[in-house]
């Protein structure tokens, strides 16, 4: 399966990396579009794996929380493409990205299903953090770059 990683640069890409974001993280909730965007999109980092038919299949954002720790939020893979190495690759761009922003740290909140994933990425669970619409547990987990 050939993708690739790369930003999201003109209108329309961002247009589509979004409604992905809406799609796998919020739709199935009931969340309206729209509610996938909060209010520091534009300080943070975004990458999307892309498919040489221009189908964006995977996202991911890397936010700057401190001096010191990034953050991975809003990761997701299009259920078609998973278990084919995609967020593995989203990860790596996220941990690079932040390792050349001098982030010693990276965090991320992730729900249950997809604590085993990050585990095997070297990442150590904390502990329980958050339920999000009252259904989906998270886990606070870690990694030293």
């Amino acid at each position: 399966m050939r993708f690739q990683i790369q930003q999201p640069s003109t209108e329309d890409e961002f247009k589509r990396y979004y409604h992905l974001r809406w799609k796998i993280l919020r739709a199935p909730w009931g969340q309206p579009e729209g509610s996938e965007v909060d209010d520091i999109e534009n300080q943070c980092f975004h990458v999307m794996a892309i498919t040489p038919t221009d189908e964006i299949i995977g996202i991911a954002r890397l936010q700057y929380n401190s001096e010191t720790e990034a953050q991975i939020r809003y990761m997701a893979v299009d259920e078609k493409f998973e278990h084919r190495g995609v967020g593995r690759k989203l990860v790596n761009a996220m941990e690079e990205q932040a390792k050349k922003s001098s982030q010693i740290n990276i965090i991320l909140h992730a729900r249950e299903a997809a604590v085993d994933f990050y585990k095997k990425l070297g990442y150590r669970s904390v502990e329980k953090s958050y339920l999000l619409f009252d259904l989906i547990q998270h886990y606070r987990m870690t990694k030293k770059l």
